[in-house]
């Protein structure tokens, strides 16, 4: 048995995932099953969100999970062997009104694991999308106007 190990991510944060990742294997030699589960989402109309908002979205919800996964892929593919989950959401099949850039990211991660899991499996490494209906998740609620402050986490 191991001892738990408390490492910090930020999973938006896709110049630091790489040195995480390492750090991971370094001190446990592989990971068995990885978990993709962080998210962020913010509610308004497409207009009213800016674009530098939507780039973050995509980058916690389609580029964290693609980059940490890639980082732990070539472990599990040496080994021939693992799991990887995606804990994604049911808006990553259908789109609801004032969820735009949130979709759009669950969209686009379906897609690269669907793919992934078609690629890995010459592998024996198993690839998993959980699309779960609404969940109660944290909420700060937002200053009128401030669409920055009404991210959920």
């Amino acid at each position: 048995t191991y001892a738990p190990k408390l490492i910090l991510l930020d999973i938006s944060d896709i110049n630091c995932i790489q040195d995480v990742a390492k750090e991971i294997l370094n001190c446990y030699g592989c990971v068995d099953i990885l978990i993709n589960n962080a998210s962020m989402k913010v509610k308004g109309a497409v207009q009213s969100i800016s674009l530098e908002l939507d780039k973050k979205i995509m980058d916690a919800n389609y580029f964290g999970p693609v980059t940490l996964t890639k980082a732990i892929l070539p472990n599990m593919i040496s080994r021939r062997t693992g799991q990887i989950v995606l804990i994604n959401s049911i808006q990553g099949k259908i789109g609801i009104p004032f969820r735009a850039a949130y979709a759009a990211s669950k969209h686009a991660a379906v897609g690269f694991f669907d793919c992934l899991r078609a690629e890995m499996e010459e592998f024996d490494i198993s690839v998993s999308t959980v699309n779960p209906a609404f969940i109660c998740s944290y909420h700060r609620q937002p200053a009128l106007g401030n669409w920055e402050a009404s991210i959920w986490k």
